[in-house]
């Protein structure tokens, strides 16, 4: 009976928090939920006892567990204690490991860069660097995976390992003795200016040093003459409530509701804002699209709600529930959902989800089917759903994610067999690798500084012949890569300028991908030319209020 010591512990902490639900048809529900947990630990007893085989039963109730939270909603989870911790380092802004960006190139180890303050910059690893060996492992030609670097270089902040690093230039390999330590995961991966008045954030994840690092670019980016702001919060899948409530206070001014909470066992709950934010003045453009998602549709709502800025894109995840995390005794938990938010309008912009859960992960595919992604007009906007923002009473819509102010459709004009096969195979990605690998010092020595790349750096027709002879080379008779004349016309400057981003990003930092790639982000151009072009001032937001 020692393997229902585990169901017992959960059962008792699931009793436990129904006796503290409010007292409203408390006595029912609490008598109606020990006769179900009773009947579940009678079974698993008997299982235990009688069944035919040996019986896996922490496994066994881990099922259970993951069975029943899909009954109730796509948001409410189940973590193993390892799962957890995984899930947890995005949002604690860090992890603990020796502090390197890598890939695997020709079966090794390669460094990419080492994060910035890290362990490894601090012992002068390099970009380029090949970890050959761990410890006492051979991690060269052996078929090392992510996982197995994982394994070997994560740990716990003050452990040591050693590694072998075979570079450039030097012929014996190098030994570091490398004392782990906590690695920041940054939110902030794009900041910089994108015409002289106008500057641009593209913030990736809600974690606990998302703010901090937000309110560090926008100081930066004020120095540089930044009067307008695009935030860009496409494919933004959300994170930490408290941050998407903080980010929203840093630009909307006085006392103003942000969001509210309300759900069965809580009470309505209102958050306003409560400190002068950096960002209060000045004109303001947010980015969506069907990756935004919980966090990045707080701070969109409170935004459209108040008449601060536009949003730009295309229509939002909509994500409107609240998990709560709920510790199992054992280092598991499960992320309850106890919660739906409302926007400052009264919007809850959660998608419905009463058709089961894999009918709600597959309805991206279905607004590409209904042609939602090219055209708003597919959508079915009943009365019910719409709602008024607060100081210019403009039509906002509620009932599944944020509704753009300006659509901006997704571009197609650059899409062919040949692109569609390069991205699918990461060729353009995993050619800029081996490119910077070989002249990582020529390219430094000409260009010394990101500017110098972002500016003058151009793909020579010599170097896309090099490209696509070495793409048909890694295709294959049963997938071959082709350039045929039409494909290469319509997608030959989109493939172009993806190689001339991943060779930054290899040769400087992520940041650079993202200055070089603007030109291929249609919400991006939209948003420039809207601020350019005198449409934000007629598009009835409430200026006075923010200037």
């Amino acid at each position: 009976m020692k393997k229902l010591n585990r169901l017992s512990l959960v059962l008792s902490i699931c009793i436990g928090i129904l006796a503290t639900a409010p007292a409203a048809s408390q006595t029912t529900s609490q008598t109606t939920s020990q006769q179900g947990a009773k009947k579940f630990g009678t079974l698993l007893s008997m299982l235990d006892r009688l069944y035919v085989d040996s019986i896996e039963m922490d496994k066994l109730v881990e099922t259970a567990i993951v069975k029943m939270l899909e009954e109730l909603d796509p948001h409410s989870v189940y973590f193993s204690e390892d799962d957890l911790k995984d899930a947890n380092e995005p949002l604690d802004g860090s992890f603990e490991g020796i502090g390197v960006q890598f890939n695997i190139f020709k079966d090794t180890i390669m460094v990419v860069s080492p994060i910035a303050g890290g362990p490894s910059e601090r012992l002068g690893i390099r970009a380029g660097d090949r970890i050959v060996q761990v410890e006492q492992e051979y991690v060269a030609g052996v078929g090392v995976t992510t996982n197995d670097v994982i394994r070997l270089l994560k740990g716990p902040k003050g452990t040591m390992v050693k590694v072998f690093i075979k570079r450039d230039g030097e012929k014996d390999l190098l030994a570091f003795n490398i004392e782990r330590d906590k690695i920041p995961i940054f939110s902030v991966v794009a900041s910089h200016m994108v015409e002289p008045t106008i500057g641009y954030i593209k913030i990736s994840r809600f974690a606990k040093t998302t703010l901090e690092e937000l309110r560090t670019a926008l100081s930066e980016l004020k120095d540089k003459g930044m009067k307008d702001l695009i935030l860009d919060l496409q494919g933004n899948g959300g994170g930490m409530l408290r941050t998407a409530i903080n980010m929203s206070d840093e630009f909307l001014s006085d006392d103003k509701l942000i969001v509210y909470t309300e759900g069965r066992a809580f009470p309505r709950e209102d958050t306003y804002t409560s400190y002068e934010g950096l960002f209060e003045r000045g004109r303001l453009v947010i980015l969506m699209d069907d990756g935004s998602a919980s966090a990045s549709e707080i701070v969109a709502g409170a935004v459209q709600d108040w008449d601060r800025g536009l949003i730009v894109g295309r229509r939002s995840f909509g994500k409107g529930l609240v998990q709560r995390p709920i510790d199992l005794g054992d280092g598991s938990a499960v992320r309850l959902t106890v919660q739906k938010y409302y926007t400052p309008a009264g919007r809850c912009i959660q998608k419905p989800y009463d058709e089961g859960i894999d009918a709600y992960r597959d309805e991206k595919y279905d607004r590409y089917q209904s042609g939602e992604l090219l055209s708003l007009d597919s959508l079915d906007l009943p009365e019910s759903l719409k709602y008024e923002t607060r100081i210019k009473k403009r039509t906002v819509y509620g009932g599944g994610g944020i509704l753009p102010d300006v659509f901006v459709p997704i571009d197609t004009t650059a899409n062919s067999e040949t692109f569609r096969n390069l991205l699918r195979k990461g060729m353009m990605s995993s050619y800029a690798l081996e490119f910077v690998d070989i002249h990582r010092s020529e390219i430094e020595n000409e260009y010394p500084t990101e500017d110098d790349f972002v500016n003058q750096y151009i793909v020579s027709e010599k170097e896309i012949k090099a490209f696509q002879e070495w793409a048909q080379e890694k295709g294959s008779e049963e997938d071959p890569i082709e350039f045929p004349e039409d494909d290469w016309e319509i997608s030959g400057d989109a493939i172009t300028l993806r190689l001339k981003a991943f060779i930054g990003r290899n040769t400087y930092s992520q940041s650079t991908f993202y200055r070089v790639i603007g030109d291929l982000n249609e919400a991006l151009n939209e948003a420039i030319e809207i601020l350019n072009d005198g449409r934000f001032e007629n598009s009835k937001l409430a200026h006075k209020s923010f200037q």
